[in-house]
């Protein structure tokens, strides 16, 4: 019995010692293998250098502008832009989605796995098209309804088109806005004054009052405001009362609508790389030096907001309503 006892201990013990052998042995083999020990973090970005400065020789264009004829083309993330699954399952519906901050918000949505909708004006048909060939890379849904916001009867018909396609909806993002300066009030007509205020206010309180019986709780409206809601141009009188509005109804809403679950917040944007701006958002000579007077000395991409728009949009951000986040590149108060 004494050897039998001896020859099984040694059996034991031998096999423990080739197992801890071949455990202290696996991380050489997994070396040998190829496999990687740590990931390089990403280079750091001179924020300065990220993007170009003035001075710009971008044409002129007649309202609304363009994406495909700027100079240089506007960074909206097309490339850049890699998602996480942060809104996987969500339903968006964008006004001005063919370009600008709407359009980077489409990108960056359609990448953190939400189906999306776009809103934009009949003449925006190719920027748009381009924006729908990208959600649809994503593998997401992507629809296109074109349509002029200026019209009640049409913000209820865009809802509904939206709410029908994609399955329902869940994030709003205000984003249209129409800006024209000019030099004087006195150059400003009645009808200038009132497509500017049906773009900018009427038609979020149309399309808000229309989405809202769709909208569940843990839903997010988002409107995108402007440095100008603080620190007004002169020569835009009207755009800026619009973003003002803009700023206090994200407010006020946010209060209206937290009991039921529904979040609204803003983005204030400083001076940002759009159409807006060469289609008579700005003079061709403010155009050349566009931005030059950020602490960054460059005007901001809308690439560069993308982030935010999602971040108020993701559950995780659940404590956040009644804020207006700002990206003026030192400028602004927000």
């Amino acid at each position: 019995m004494d050897s039998e006892h001896a020859v099984s201990r040694r059996r034991v013990i031998g096999g423990l010692s080739s197992g801890l052998a071949a455990v202290l042995a696996t991380p050489a083999l997994a070396e040998s293998a190829g496999q990687p020990e740590t990931t390089a973090p990403p280079a750091l970005e001179n924020p300065v250098s990220k993007y170009p400065k003035p001075p710009f020789n971008t044409p002129m264009q007649p309202f609304p502008g363009l994406v495909s004829k700027m100079n240089p083309r506007p960074d909206h993330g097309e490339t850049s832009y890699k998602g996480s699954g942060r809104l996987a399952g969500r339903r968006a519906l964008i006004t001005g989605g063919d370009s600008g901050m709407g359009r980077a918000a489409a990108i960056a949505y359609a990448r953190e796995g939400a189906d999306v909708a776009i809103n934009y004006l009949p003449a925006e048909e190719s920027d748009a098209k381009e924006v729908i060939d990208l959600i649809k890379a994503a593998g997401r849904k992507g629809i296109a309804i074109p349509g002029d916001i200026r019209d009640e009867a049409f913000c209820k018909r865009l809802v509904d088109e939206a709410v029908k396609g994609l399955g329902g909806l869940d994030i709003l993002v205000s984003n249209a806005g129409r800006q024209q300066q000019r030099e004087s009030i006195l150059d400003l007509t009645t009808e200038g004054f009132d497509a500017t205020m049906k773009t900018n206010i009427y038609a979020p309180f149309w399309i808000i009052k229309a989405a809202l019986p769709h909208m569940p709780a843990g839903s997010a409206i988002i409107g995108t405001t402007s440095e100008q809601a603080y620190d007004p141009s002169p020569n835009l009188y009207d755009y800026a009362q619009t973003k003002a509005a803009t700023m206090n109804f994200v407010k006020s809403l946010a209060k209206q609508l937290g009991p039921k679950g529904i979040r609204v917040n803003g983005v204030a944007p400083g001076p940002i790389w759009t159409p807006l701006q060469p289609s008579g958002g700005a003079t061709a000579e403010k155009l050349k030096t566009f931005g030059q007077d950020t602490a960054l000395a460059r005007p901001g991409q809308p690439a560069e907001l993308a982030s935010i728009y999602v971040q108020l949009a993701a559950s995780d951000a659940s404590f956040a309503t009644g804020q207006v986040y700002g990206a003026a590149g030192g400028n602004g108060q927000p």
